[in-house]
C-alpha cells in the first residue's frame, strides 16, 4: 500500500491554509510541535483543527521556545541550566507541555505526542537516556489514562539511524512505563532519496522501518523532499526510472511512499497546486521493492 499524505508544519508558510488545503486532499494527519513557527504554529492550527475535526494530529514535547523555557523557570518546573539547553524530557516540564499543547490546539484529547528528538537530552550517556525516555514515557501513559492523550512516540532526525535507540528499546522502555501495555503507537524520522539508510536497510528487513511495522507501528516519513531540496537534485531522467510520467518532485514523494513500513508522508506545502501535485504522486501504485533497490542502487553507485 502506498502511504497516506499528511501535513508537517516545521518548514510551512502558511500553516491555516495548508491545513484546510491538507484535510481537502484526503490527508488525515497534521504533525507539528511547540516551537514551530517561533512558538505560533499550534494556536495557528487549532482554527482549521476545529473546522476538520476528523483530521487527526500530532504534536511534540522536547524542544521549547525561549519563553517557554523562562515560563517554565518562573514555575519550577524547570531549573535554570535545563531551561538554557532549550529542550528537555523531564516530567514535570513533558506534563507541563503535553497540557499546554491541549490548550494551544483546542483539543481535550490529543491523538499523538511524540518526544522531540529525544537523542538530545543524554548524548553519549546510554544509561541516562534510557531513564529519560522512560520517565517520559511514564507522564504521557498517566495523560493516556486521564483521556488527554490517544498514543505517543518519538520523533527523530538521527536517533534511529545512529542508533542511540532502537525500535525495540523504545517499545521495551514503554512497556516499563506503563507496567505492561503502553500507548507507544508511533515512530518519525526523515526518509528521502537523500536520507537513504532506512529505504536500504527496509529493503533488507533491517533496521527502524521493518521494526516498526512488525510492531504496528504508525511511521511519519519527515524531509520527503530534503526541506524542498531534493526536486532540483532530480533529473527528468531518474524521474522517469521512478515513474514514467511524473514530476521530479512527484517521483521523490512516490519513492519514500512505498518504502515498506512507511504509512505517512509529511509535506511542508501550503499551495493548493503542490497539495494536488503530491495527492496524484501517491494515488499511484506503490513502487515495488525491485524499482525501490533499482533505485537505490542508482544513487549509491559511484
Amino acid at each position: 500500500m502506498t502511504a497516506g499524505l499528511a501535513l508537517g508544519t516545521y518548514r510551512c508558510r502558511a500553516i491555516p491554509k495548508a491545513a484546510a488545503r491538507a484535510a481537502a486532499v484526503g490527508a488525515q494527519w497534521i504533525d507539528t510541535a511547540p516551537t514551530y513557527a517561533t512558538g505560533q504554529a499550534q494556536t495557528l492550527l487549532a482554527p482549521a483543527l476545529t473546522a476538520h475535526p476528523a483530521v487527526r494530529v500530532s504534536t511534540k514535547a522536547g524542544y521549547f521556545t525561549a519563553a517557554t523555557g523562562t515560563d517554565a523557570v518562573n514555575d519550577g518546573v524547570l531549573h535554570q541550566g535545563q531551561a538554557a539547553v532549550g529542550h528537555s524530557l523531564a516530567p514535570d516540564y513533558v506534563r507541563r507541555q503535553t497540557g499546554c499543547n491541549r490548550e494551544q490546539l483546542g483539543r481535550d484529547r490529543l491523538d499523538l505526542v511524540l518526544l522531540h528528538n529525544p537523542e538530545r537530552a543524554h548524548p553519549g550517556d546510554r544509561p541516562a537516556l534510557r531513564r529519560a525516555i522512560r520517565d517520559a514515557f511514564a507522564v504521557l501513559e498517566e495523560a493516556a489514562a486521564a483521556g488527554h492523550v490517544a498514543g505517543d512516540g518519538i520523533a527523530t532526525w538521527e536517533g534511529l539511524e545512529e542508533e542511540a535507540f532502537t525500535v525495540g528499546e523504545l517499545l521495551a522502555l514503554a512497556a516499563e512505563a506503563a507496567g505492561g501495555q503502553h500507548h507507544l503507537v508511533a515512530v518519525q524520522l526523515p526518509v528521502s532519496l537523500v536520507m537513504m539508510t532506512p529505504i536500504v536497510q527496509a529493503l533488507h528487513g533491517r533496521g527502524p522501518l521493518p521494526a516498526a511495522e512488525d510492531a504496528g507501528l504508525r511511521v511519519m516519513a519527515s524531509a520527503p523532499l530534503h526541506g524542498g531540496e531534493l526536486p532540483a537534485r532530480v533529473d527528468q531522467e531518474l524521474a522517469d526510472l521512478i515513474r514514467p510520467g511524473l514530476t521530479p518532485a512527484q517521483a521523490c514523494i512516490l519513492a519514500v511512499a512505498s518504502c515498506p513500513g512507511v504509512t505517512n508522508v509529511l509535506l511542508a506545502a501550503s499551495g493548493a497546486p503542490h497539495w494536488k501535485e503530491a495527492a496524484d504522486a501517491v494515488a499511484h501504485p506503490s513502487l515495488t521493492t525491485a524499482k525501490l533497490r533499482e533505485i537505490t542502487g542508482v544513487l549509491t553507485s559511484p
